[in-house]
């Protein structure tokens, strides 16, 4: 009899025992599959931040080749009811 309740407490142990291994695992899991989200993150970040600086270079130079420089001399304005208007020289 006492074999048999020795049988049955081991039993019982071993459930525990793989349930916690169980528990653990999917915790490691749950971790590994955060980490990769904010890998993931971290270069659509980068990926944007990349474009974002290659628009604005494309900006900038497309502003500087495609607008006249304006010199303030050259410019003239005049007011004709509550309107402003410029005139280059």
């Amino acid at each position: 009899m006492q074999a048999v309740k020795e049988k049955i407490q081991d039993m019982k142990d071993m459930r525990k025992v793989k349930a916690e291994a169980k528990a653990e695992e999917k915790a490691e899991q749950e971790v590994a599959k955060a980490r990769m989200e904010v890998a993931k993150e971290v270069r659509l970040a980068r990926e944007a931040q990349a474009e974002m600086q290659l628009h604005v270079a494309k900006a900038g130079e497309k502003a500087v080749t495609q607008t006249p420089p304006v010199d303030a001399a050259e410019c003239t304005t005049t007011t004709t009811h509550n309107t402003t208007t410029k005139k280059m020289a």
